[in-house]
């Protein structure tokens, strides 16, 4: 079985202080312009190509609702604690899962078909209703999910969702007295608290792999990789961590000192830019913004994601010359609108610079897409546009992202 990589591309990273509950809504346009690249892999193991990973605007605390909830969330820590992490291995380890992406193809000439493995990634159990966090990109057009346990036990799961918008997804599975993780609140987590990375790493056998590291930033905002043209999805508020995260390593959970679950591995750091590798630079979506997700997986079977319906590029002195703005303007510059798209009823024109979203300012690549995707579908929002240098306000009705 093959390992699954995603497609590679470079990749904005944006480093932010606050933890705003946002992913993507408007579809931004590679920028040639940015400052700060990187490329990005997605952790996992393939065979079949993957697409690794906007949410409610409501952020909720993370509790898994079981016996177990409500642990501490570690912070207080000190060197001495790592003198083994074998405690928090073994926390951990029962409620970390492999998870098989199996896809159906004939056999032979005889008329039927196997289930075959096209790649493995992880996650891990969080209720006592034996429900599983991953990524999307792990269950990614597959015929057949199989979960393998930490005891070896394996069985068929049931896809309860996918939102590849955010890279979360949920399955469930069947037993009584399943283990189940202990989770955290990552809102609390400080730069520089210790974090180990568990999961099947290149599906080897024998078991999860552990690596430990610390938690090298919080607030990162990252465009996933994709295969065609141009970037896939922004992921915001990512954690960042040095523990090593590894292909097969994501949907696995990225914990605190104590044990508990702080965050769900997705994604790895590759290249600062070609020939020049990045090391100890991997990410974590929080469990602040995928525990919310999951809670409207298992309830609805699905995310409502607002879209304004534009593309875009972040402007720059060269650009805002171009289009009759002042050197210094920061916003995102429309490339194109979708037709019949909540952009185009509001009236918005390729060559618009967006400057604000309802008063707050657009600085970065990712934050047009942060803003929007803070709303919800039927939302109206007042976008400020400077149009041949001349400033205006345009009242825009969000469409449901398709």
């Amino acid at each position: 079985m093959k390992l699954f990589f995603a497609a590679i591309l470079s990749l904005l990273l944006v480093a932010c202080s606050g933890s705003d509950d946002a992913s993507p809504a408007a579809s931004p346009s590679a920028a040639n312009e940015a400052t700060a690249k990187a490329t990005v892999i997605a952790s996992q193991t393939p065979s079949a190509t993957a697409i690794v990973s906007s949410t409610p605007s409501t952020t909720a605390t993370a509790s898994n609702g079981s016996s177990n909830g409500g642990a501490s969330n570690g912070n207080t820590a000190t060197r001495t604690d790592l003198s083994s992490l074998s405690g928090v291995v073994d926390k951990i380890r029962p409620a970390t899962v492999q998870v098989t992406n199996q896809t159906n193809v004939p056999f032979g000439r005889t008329g039927t078909s196997l289930d075959v493995p096209q790649g493995t990634g992880t996650g891990f159990i969080y209720d006592n209703q034996g429900h599983v966090l991953t990524n999307a990109h792990v269950v990614e057009g597959g015929t057949t999910l199989l979960v393998t346990l930490a005891n070896g036990e394996a069985q068929e799961a049931k896809l309860v969702g996918s939102d590849a918008r955010t890279d979360i997804a949920v399955l469930q599975i069947s037993g009584s007295s399943l283990p189940i993780a202990a989770l955290s609140d990552s809102s609390k987590l400080k730069v520089g608290d210790w974090t180990v990375a568990i999961g099947h790493a290149l599906g080897l056998p024998g078991g999860p792999t552990v690596t430990a590291g610390v938690l090298s930033a919080v607030g990162r905002h990252v465009q996933e990789p994709s295969e065609t043209n141009g970037g896939g999805p922004y992921l915001f508020d990512m954690l960042q961590t040095d523990a090593p995260i590894n292909p097969g390593n994501s949907g696995g959970p990225l914990v605190n000192i104590n044990g508990e679950v702080i965050g769900m591995n997705t994604l790895v750091a590759a290249q600062a830019e070609p020939g020049v590798p990045a090391q100890g630079i991997g990410f974590a979506i929080p469990l602040s913004r995928a525990k919310p997700i999951a809670d409207l997986l298992v309830k609805e079977g699905k995310v409502a994601h607002a879209s304004l319906g534009v593309s875009f590029t972040p402007v720059n002195p060269a650009i805002a010359m171009q289009l009759g703005a002042k050197q210094g303007t920061k916003g995102a510059a429309v490339a194109q609108v979708t037709s019949s798209s909540a952009a185009a009823k509001a009236g918005l024109r390729s060559r618009d610079i967006i400057t604000k979203v309802d008063g707050t300012d657009v600085k970065d690549e990712s934050d047009l897409p942060r803003l929007i995707d803070q709303k919800k579908p039927g939302e109206k929002v007042t976008l400020t546009v400077l149009r041949n240098g001349t400033e205006q306000s345009v009242e825009a009705t969000l469409d449901q992202a398709t």
